[in-house]
C-alpha cells in the first residue's frame, strides 16, 4: 500500500502541539490571539492594547461625590519573529506522523520554544515583589510567603502557578518530603513537568532550567549610602543624592524609606515598606533612579502611604520581606504569579505566493507559519518555521520572585 504524503497542514498542527506542550510558562500565563491580525497578515511592530481593570475610592457620608472613570491599559508589542530552518524532502514527507515528528520535528520545536520561553521569562524583571533570602535553600515557608504576597496583592485563587529552578525545586522537595503525600497527587507529577498541584497556595508547580540568574548591580545593600533628594516625590523616578559609589541594574529591587505599601482597595498603609523594580541599568554616580510601578500617594490608584521621606536612606531588597532588608551577590530567580499577570500573543504572519507549500495554522492562541521552497540551484528544499509574537507584564502586581539559591 502506498504511503500518504503529510499535507502541509498536518506538519504544522504537529509542530504546533510539540511547541505547545514544551511551552510551561507561556503555557501558564495569559494568552492572547487578536484575529484582526489575520486579514492580510502582521507585519513587525503591531500591537494589542490591553485594558487595566478600573480603580475607584470609597466617599464616606451622604454627599455625592462623582468622579471621572480614568481607563488605563498597557500595549503588547507583537514585533518579536524567531523561527527554525531545516530541510526536508518528499520522501521524509512519506514518514507516518509520529516518526515524522520524532525525527524531524520534535527536536526543532524544543530549541525554537526553549528560545521563546527564556525571552518571555525576562519579564520576571518587571516584577517588583520579592520574597527571598538568598544563600539559603528554599523552604515551605519561602512558597507560603510568595503566596501570601500574591493574596495581598488580591490575586485570585485559581490560576496561580508556582515555577521553579532546578535547585529550588530538590530544596522545596526535601522540605516537604516527610509531609503526607496522597497517592493520587504524586501520580499526577509525572505530567511532563509538573512537580505537584493545588500546592499551599498554587495550583500547578513546575521546574523548568530555563529561569534565569538575576544579575545585580554593584550597590551592596541593604543601605545604599544614597537618600532621597527632596520632599513629595511621585511618579517613575526618585531623584536622590548622597554618597553614591554603586551602580543597579534592570530588575534589582529597592525600597525608600517612609514609603510604605498600602491594602489594594481600602488604601490602608500595610507596615512594609513598598518594593520597587529598577527599570533601566542605573550607573554609578547616579542622581535618580527609575522605577515601577509609579509612586501615587493619593486617589483610585494609590499604591503607597506616603511619599518617601526626605533624606531618607535607599535601600536594596535582597531578603525576605518579613525580615528586613539583606544583601547578597547574583541569585537564581524562581516566581510564583496568576496567570494574568502575564500575557503572551501572536499574530498571523503573511502567507507567501508561488512557494512549494505554505501552511499557517493557531493551536490555543499560538499561530505558527510554515513554508518550504525549492531550491533549483542546490537541487533542495528548504523549509522555514516561524512564530512573530510579543509579551508583556500586564499586571505585575499579581506576582511575586522568589530568590533563595
Amino acid at each position: 500500500m502506498a504511503n500518504a504524503i503529510l499535507t502541509p497542514t498536518q506538519v504544522t498542527r504537529e509542530a504546533l502541539r510539540i511547541l505547545h506542550q514544551k511551552l510551561r510558562f507561556v503555557g501558564s500565563i495569559n494568552r492572547q490571539y487578536d484575529d484582526s491580525f489575520a486579514q492580510d497578515g502582521a507585519k513587525i511592530g503591531d500591537s494589542l492594547k490591553i485594558r487595566l481593570p478600573n480603580e475607584y475610592t470609597v466617599r464616606t457620608g451622604r454627599q455625592i461625590q462623582v468622579q471621572d472613570t480614568s481607563e488605563q491599559s498597557v500595549t503588547l508589542q507583537v514585533a518579536t519573529q524567531k523561527g527554525v530552518d531545516m530541510a526536508f524532502t518528499s520522501k521524509d514527507l512519506t514518514l507516518d506522523l509520529d516518526d515524522f515528528s520524532k525525527r524531524i520535528l520534535e527536536p526543532a520545536m524544543a530549541v525554537l520554544a526553549a528560545n521563546i520561553e527564556a525571552d518571555a521569562l525576562s519579564m520576571y524583571r518587571d516584577v517588583a515583589n520579592e520574597v527571598s533570602d538568598v544563600g539559603s535553600g528554599l523552604t515551605l515557608l519561602g512558597v507560603l510567603n510568595s503566596a501570601r504576597v500574591l493574596t495581598e496583592s488580591l490575586a485570585p485563587m485559581s490560576d496561580r502557578c508556582l515555577l521553579l529552578n532546578p535547585t529550588d525545586n530538590v530544596s522545596l522537595v526535601e522540605a516537604v518530603s516527610g509531609l503526607f503525600n496522597p497517592q493520587k497527587e504524586i501520580g499526577s507529577q509525572f505530567r511532563e513537568g509538573m512537580v505537584a498541584n493545588q500546592f499551599v497556595g498554587y495550583q500547578e508547580v513546575y521546574e523548568t532550567t530555563l529561569l534565569p540568574i538575576h544579575l545585580t548591580g554593584t550597590e551592596a545593600g541593604p543601605d545604599t549610602g544614597a537618600n532621597v533628594g527632596g520632599a513629595g516625590q511621585s511618579g517613575s523616578t526618585v531623584t536622590v543624592n548622597g554618597t553614591v559609589t554603586g551602580s543597579f541594574r534592570r530588575g534589582d529591587i529597592v525600597c525608600f524609606e517612609g514609603c510604605n505599601a498600602v491594602h489594594p482597595e481600602t488604601k490602608a498603609d500595610l507596615g512594609v515598606l513598598k518594593q520597587f523594580t529598577v527599570t533601566a541599568d542605573v550607573a554609578s554616580g547616579y542622581a535618580s533612579i527609575p522605577i515601577a510601578p509609579a509612586i501615587v500617594t493619593a486617589g483610585a490608584r494609590q499604591n503607597v502611604a506616603a511619599s518617601p521621606t526626605d533624606a531618607g536612606a535607599v535601600l536594596k531588597v535582597e531578603s525576605d520581606r518579613t525580615t528586613g532588608i539583606g544583601n547578597a551577590a547574583d541569585y537564581a530567580i524562581s516566581m510564583g504569579y496568576h496567570r494574568d499577570a502575564f500575557a503572551f500573543a501572536t499574530a498571523d504572519l503573511v502567507m507567501p505566493k508561488g512557494v512549494d507549500f505554505a501552511a499557517r495554522e493557531v493551536f490555543d492562541g499560538i499561530s505558527m507559519r510554515v513554508v518550504r521552497q525549492y531550491d533549483i540551484n542546490n537541487d533542495n528544499l528548504p523549509c522555514r518555521i516561524d512564530v512573530l509574537y510579543g509579551h508583556k507584564a500586564v499586571r505585575p502586581d499579581l506576582a511575586c520572585r522568589i530568590g533563595f539559591n
